[in-house]
């Protein structure tokens, strides 16, 4: 008999300008990798013409909704349910942010997630509801906050662990540099070089907090759908500026040389993507893990190859095709890594 496995997923969405086809090209290099979709939808006509590309029809598929949701409003809540009683039966679990007025308003925060937990518990699929790690709340009181909706069937946690890694950095190099936040320094600044042992130190920090945080998460006994992409402070990789959403085998180049190398190893890397899958899976049953690569494009290409004449006959410049087939690339190779540990530790 095999091994379940937990379920494995990527991003899917079209971050790329052009037609349909590059979401075919998504569909078929997704099937091909047994990769299931987490789709981003602002709408349910959006979700509504993503499925038509759900990599196979029985693919394990999340949704990620949109980010400004506020679970404190009766609209908020009322669209989280609608998306829910649509597409339960095709969609394990919805994805929402948490948000920073939490804290302030937790009492309130609690009776707007119960109230959606009896919803969803009226739904014949019952779809689970994930509130993820987002906006930067201290880790031991999200986990509190989780603690506190254990009996709540249908609401449980996604880590993001490249939100919370950066998180971590951000707040262990302020005690060492109060007046620098560690994500605006530039490469280029003459003042970089010799903060870099500084950097070094915060940056060696962020995956025990991450392996704490999981264990604190699994004890809950519940579903927990993990965020997984790397990032470094320092990153400048993102077109959307953040300092994270990369792949776990980036380099950061640097114009100067520390410690004999002009780059740096991220936050993680493979061994340290390895130990968040081998704590996940002491953590949580893996039928009650799952796993989505949250890694965004880089501005690279790869050669289309035999997709050109396959899917794109109609196109006359390829540009756009061939930087969505090396996102695929990407994913497809962090997601060969996932499943390596996966098999390696199950």
């Amino acid at each position: 008999m095999s091994r379940q496995l937990p379920h494995t997923l990527a991003i899917f969405q079209k971050r790329i300008d052009g037609d349909d086809a590059l979401l075919e090209l998504a569909r078929l290099r997704f099937k091909d990798a047994g990769l299931g979709p987490e789709f981003y939808a602002g709408s349910v006509e959006e979700l509504s013409w993503l499925l038509n590309f759900r990599p196979w029809p029985e693919a394990p598929a999340t949704v990620h909704l949109a980010r400004d949701i506020d679970l404190f409003s009766p609209s908020g809540r009322s669209q989280v349910l609608d998306f829910a009683g649509r597409f339960g039966s095709r969609i394990f679990g919805f994805v929402v942010h948490d948000q920073a007025e939490i804290p302030a308003q937790r009492e309130a925060y609690l009776a707007a997630l119960g109230e959606i937990n009896r919803e969803l518990l009226a739904m014949p699929d019952r779809p689970l509801l994930f509130i993820e790690y987002a906006v930067g709340l201290e880790p031991d009181f999200f986990c509190g906050l989780m603690e506190s909706v254990r009996d709540l069937a249908q609401v449980s946690a996604c880590l993001d662990v490249g939100h919370l890694g950066i998180r971590q950095i951000r707040a262990d190099y302020r005690t060492r540099d109060p007046d620098r936040d560690v994500c605006a320094w530039r490469l280029d600044d003459p003042e970089l070089p010799p903060r870099m042992a500084d950097i070094a130190a915060s940056v060696a920090t962020a995956l025990p907090v991450v392996l704490k945080t999981i264990k604190q998460l699994g004890r809950l006994g519940k579903p927990l759908h993990l965020h997984l992409h790397d990032g470094h402070p320092l990153s400048t990789f993102s077109p959307f500026g953040v300092a994270d959403h990369l792949g776990f085998e980036q380099e950061i180049p640097i114009p100067f040389s520390y410690q004999g190398q002009t780059s740096l190893a991220t936050m993680f890397g493979p061994q340290g993507l390895a130990a968040i899958v081998n704590a996940s899976l002491v953590a949580v049953p893996p039928q009650l893990l799952s796993l989505s690569l949250e890694i965004h494009p880089t501005g690279e290409r790869d050669p289309l190859a035999e997709w050109r004449t396959r899917l794109f006959p109609h196109w006359t410049d390829t540009t756009n095709a061939e930087l969505q087939n090396n996102w695929l690339s990407i994913l497809e190779r962090n997601h060969e890594l996932v499943r390596d540990f996966l098999g390696r530790f199950s």
